[in-house]
């Protein structure tokens, strides 16, 4: 390559070249060249937090008379272009990087100076000005945080509530629907579709509260603390400064940190909202295992219910069709939860006063919120709504359920019922008519006693 499609920047280290076209300089270069580790950078929720953190720590810094106002204004502008995504190209740093993320903060300074430089009348210097107030150590925990929870609340929550909507009110039209329960996966007491799909939801219910409410300590931004969590080279009210400016830039809530110590040594809160996302990648893998057993066969299967036809399930035999988004969603799961191994490792890399596992950790919680995001939606929009039961199926195989004899142990004793049971399953017989000939019962009252829907309203059937 020749020699005029680069050109020579320098860092505390000396000289070295960068492509000419290039906005970063010596120091993200230098990361390109250590770290072809991956060929993935840094994920884009996360540039655009390092855009937000700058873009405020201009504004705070020149409200406390820190920083030229004209410089301040040159850089701000720049920051949120980077945060809006008008430059990702030139964020080319890998994820395996240096565990602090120093390398990423350098180029998101280093890209902002260059353009601010450019838009502005005067030099803007990557670590005087765009860094001024700040660490590697500070702004990469408080990027993790900020991303993740704009993440969680944009794009998470919002698809969670999309899913419940979407099961509730198809739960609600086969509210009448009896269907046979399963308990290890054999036949069980009887329960409405309605309220098989209701345990779905409470399900998504519960995994959204604690998603919500380790949001509360993952908003603390230890900003401020810059190397160590001392504040050194920052103003003393710069971090709630920061906390103020970036919610008003964001629309959701962040606090200054109360030990930023913490914040920077540690990183709990991000292993918690990581261990939240696993509670909900096994939520989505019950409920998505469930659609494929209800959908299976649908002759040789369960065959309760057809899924929507989205395309051809084989290359070789005509007319299948798999359940496909269930098995996507149970793909992004596993990826879920084999991100929580490693956001966990990365975790426990908070020796003395910084972790060094910060790179990964962001990437893999963006990661993991936008597949579980991206499946929510799927199962709402191309599975449940179209969702069919096949009601003829359900209810042959319902008036067959020996198990229905349960609702008959306080009229005639468990071992009379089991009795009954097992004559009904050995010869293939509805439980109602094999009862009438075992219990010299009227029929119709039997046949009260056996309702599947009665049943799945629970109590003493005998009791009235």
């Amino acid at each position: 390559m020749a020699d005029t499609q680069f050109r020579i920047e320098h860092d505390s280290m000396g000289e070295l070249q960068v492509p000419a076209e290039a906005l970063w300089g010596a120091s993200t270069q230098r990361a390109v060249d250590n770290f072809p580790v991956s060929g993935r950078p840094m994920p884009r929720g996360f540039i655009r937090a390092l855009g937000l953190v700058k873009a405020a720590a201009a504004e705070c810094n020149a409200g406390f008379g820190l920083l030229p106002k004209g410089v301040a204004a040159s850089i701000r502008k720049a920051a949120n272009a980077v945060a809006a995504g008008e430059h990702d190209a030139h964020f080319p740093v890998d994820i395996y990087q240096t565990g602090s993320g120093t390398s990423s903060n350098m180029n998101a300074n280093e890209v902002i100076a260059t353009l601010a430089t450019r838009a502005g009348k005067k030099a803007v210097h990557p670590n005087d000005h765009v860094n001024l107030g700040q660490s590697s150590n500070d702004v990469v925990p408080t990027a993790l945080r900020v991303s993740a929870q704009l993440a969680v609340v944009e794009e998470l929550l919002p698809a969670i509530r999309h899913l419940r909507r979407s099961i509730d009110r198809t739960g609600g039209r086969l509210g009448k629907v009896v269907k046979t329960g399963r308990t290890h996966l054999m036949d069980a007491m009887p329960l409405t579709f309605a309220q098989e799909f209701g345990a779905w939801s409470a399900q998504l219910a519960s995994a959204q509260g604690r998603l919500e409410d380790a949001l509360k300590r993952l908003r603390r931004l230890p900003i401020g603390g810059t190397a160590i969590g001392t504040g050194i080279n920052a103003h003393p009210g710069f971090g709630k400064a920061m906390a103020k400016a970036l919610s008003a830039a964001t629309g959701t809530r962040f606090e200054a940190a109360a030990d930023r110590f913490e914040g920077i040594a540690s990183q709990d809160d991000a292993v918690e909202l990581s261990g939240q996302l696993n509670a909900l990648a096994v939520a989505l893998t019950k409920i998505a295992n469930d659609l494929r057993w209800m959908g299976s066969g649908p002759l040789a299967g369960l065959g309760e219910v057809e899924l929507p036809a989205l395309q051809p399930g084989s290359s070789i035999m005509p007319g299948k069709v798999n359940p496909v988004i269930p098995e996507a969603t149970l793909m992004a799961c596993a990826q879920v939860m084999g991100h929580h191994v490693a956001i966990t490792i990365a975790g426990q890399g908070g020796n003395f006063q910084l972790n060094t596992g910060l790179p990964l950790i962001a990437a893999n919680l963006l990661d993991s919120i936008r597949l579980l995001s991206s499946v929510s939606r799927l199962l709402a929009d191309r599975v449940i709504v179209g969702l069919k039961v096949r009601r003829d199926a359900v209810e042959a195989v319902l008036a067959r359920n020996p198990i229905l004899v349960t609702a008959l142990n306080p009229v005639i004793g468990y071992e009379k019922a089991a009795a009954i049971a097992r004559q009904a399953y050995r010869e293939g017989r509805p439980v109602l008519e094999v009862a009438v000939e075992a219990t010299g019962m009227p029929e119709e009252k039997l046949r009260a006693l056996l309702d599947p829907l009665a049943l799945t309203r629970g109590g003493i059937q005998s009791a009235g």
